[in-house]
C-alpha cells in the first residue's frame, strides 16, 4: 500500500519509516508525491492540525495520507510551547538549538519542570475514512542540553521511564518510548485493519 506522509520534515520521515519498516507499506514523502505546498496549521489542537495536513494531501493526490502533529507541553508554562513547538518564541526560521535555549531561559528559577511530548496521528482516505491516534511521553525538562541525537527539543527532555535523556537514546530506544512511537503503536493496527478490509 502506498501511503503519503503529509510532511516535508526529513526527521519525521526517517522515524516513520523506521517504525513501519516491517509492514507492507510504501511510505513516501509529501514532496515525492508532488505536493509542494505547506498546509497552514490553523487548528487549536494537535488533533485538528494533523487532520488538516493529512486531508489536504489526500484531496490533492487522491491517495491515503498520514500526518502527525506533535510538540512539547510544559506544565509550568501552561502547556507551552504546545502546538507552537516548531515556531516557539523565534518563529519557523529559528534553529532547534535556539528554540530549546529560549525554553530553558523561560524556565530559569522554576522548580517544576514536568513536561510531556504529545503526538497525534491522523490518516485520511479518498473515500472519507479517517483514522486517529494519540501518544504521549511523560518527562521533565533538563537544566541543560544532554546528548546529540534526536531533533527538536530532545536534548533538553528527560523521559521518566529511562535514566537517559531523549537525545542520548539510540533510534530504537527512542522509538520504544517516544510519543510518536506510542501513537504509532495504536495507529498501526487501525491501519492494518483498514487495509485488510479494502481487500476482502
Amino acid at each position: 500500500m502506498k501511503l503519503i506522509l503529509a510532511s516535508n520534515n526529513k526527521n519525521k520521515l526517517r522515524e516513520f519509516r523506521q517504525i513501519v519498516k516491517d509492514l507492507p507499506i510504501e511510505l513516501i514523502s509529501q514532496k515525492e508525491a508532488g505536493c509542494d505546498f505547506e498546509v497552514e496549521e490553523t487548528g487549536t489542537t494537535f488533533e485538528e492540525n494533523a487532520f488538516l495536513k493529512a486531508s489536504a494531501v489526500t484531496n490533492a493526490t487522491g491517495c491515503a495520507a498520514v500526518a502527525d502533529d506533535s510538540g512539547l507541553c510544559v506544565d509550568a508554562l501552561n502547556g507551552e510551547p504546545g502546538i507552537y513547538s516548531a515556531r516557539y518564541g523565534l518563529g519557523h526560521e529559528a534553529s532547534d538549538t535556539e528554540r530549546y535555549q529560549y525554553l530553558l531561559k523561560k524556565l530559569e528559577g522554576i522548580g517544576n519542570r514536568s513536561a510531556r511530548f504529545v503526538c497525534c496521528i491522523c490518516c485520511t482516505f479518498p473515500d472519507g475514512r479517517v483514522l486517529k491516534s494519540r501518544g504521549e511521553c511523560e518527562g521533565e525538562i533538563l537544566l541543560r542540553p544532554e546528548g546529540d541525537g534526536g531533533f527538536g527539543y530532545d536534548p533538553v527532555f528527560h523521559p521518566l521511564c529511562t535514566e537517559k535523556g531523549m537525545a542520548q537514546l539510540t533510534p530504537e530506544e527512542k522509538n520504544a518510548i517516544s510519543h510518536r512511537g506510542n501513537a504509532l503503536r495504536i495507529f498501526i493496527p487501525l491501519l492494518e485493519e483498514a487495509v485488510k478490509n479494502d481487500y476482502q
